[in-house]
């Protein structure tokens, strides 16, 4: 894309999917689409996101930035009991030392939440990172950066409410029965929150608390979920995934190949690239850019 022509500067664009399905390389190929991209690495257990966008560096976490987490005496709290927005979470160009992001040849900045395993035994859960990528942003001159997030394994982090802060939910799906369902359970949770379901409240402390978990999901600026598939061997496959898809309610936008380098790239820790893959991310894109997701025609009111 060009300059005079951003539609999603701005937006902020969470990948989720199961274990392997291949969310950081969909992540990836989203971040080399054209635009000013801001990728913030979400996964709290994952590795080599950095490599594999070519980056200069693998930055410092913004956890350790932002002062650690509450189970280790920082003020980095868990969303799910403490819904607060982190103070200073929302940074300017120029205010956050150079280590806590890399860079690639590209100008895409990679930022790290942070990873669970460096934090110790009983460090707690890894809710804290996923309320940094929820609150996190970094904010430059125009134009304003996409903010691209790869999430870990799962829906946990969906549940979470991160979501209320996406604009879009791409949702990866890999050549599997398992890939499948995962898609066909995130589907519902998605659909409930357009619809003006509320989260459980009960385990809150105070009635604050209560009224701001409310708040966040009624004004929820969430346009809509994608789904793609990826790492399909062959058109057979692909075929028999759309069929079942279909009959779940999903529309697939886009498919990726199973391709060897991608796969070597991995291995090696090396930038990826590939021509097809980087087509099927232009579809994407375009999806993107036209809101042909689900529900994006606007949210239901509640009554």
């Amino acid at each position: 894309m060009h300059t005079e022509n951003k539609p999603l500067a701005g937006q902020r664009i969470g990948i989720f999917g199961r274990g392997g399905s291949g969310k950081s390389t969909c992540t990836v190929l989203l971040a080399k689409a054209g635009y000013a991209v801001c990728v913030v690495d979400a996964d709290s257990t994952n590795e080599a996101l950095a490599q594999a966008l070519g980056a200069d560096k693998t930055p410092d976490s913004l956890l350790d930035w932002l002062g650690g987490t509450v189970f280790s005496g920082g003020p980095v709290t868990c969303p799910v009991d403490d819904p607060v927005p982190i103070v200073g979470a929302h940074v300017r160009s120029g205010q956050l030392p150079s280590r806590y992001f890399g860079q690639t040849s590209e100008g895409i900045r990679v930022f790290l939440a942070g990873k669970i395993g460096p934090l110790g035994p009983g460090a707690g859960c890894d809710g804290p990172m996923t309320k940094i990528a929820r609150d996190f942003a970094f904010e430059t001159d125009d134009p304003a950066p996409v903010t691209v997030l790869d999430f870990k394994a799962g829906i946990e982090d969906a549940s979470r409410g991160v979501i209320t802060r996406l604009d879009w939910v791409i949702v990866v799906m890999d050549p599997s029965y398992a890939g499948v369902r995962a898609a066909a359970t995130m589907k519902p949770s998605l659909d409930q929150m357009h619809a003006g379901f509320l989260p459980a409240t009960r385990h809150l402390a105070s009635p604050e608390l209560v009224e701001l978990t409310r708040r966040n999901y009624l004004e929820a600026r969430t346009k809509g979920a994608l789904y793609l598939l990826n790492k399909v061997p062959d058109a057979d496959t692909e075929h028999f995934l759309w069929q079942r898809l279909l009959e779940a309610e999903i529309n697939v936008v886009a498919s990726i190949p199973e391709e060897t380098d991608l796969r070597q790239a991995w291995l090696e820790g090396a930038p990826l690239h590939n021509a097809h893959a980087e087509a099927e991310a232009g579809k994407i894109v375009r999806a993107l850019e036209q809101e042909r997701g689900a529900f994006a025609g606007g949210r239901v009111a509640l009554p």
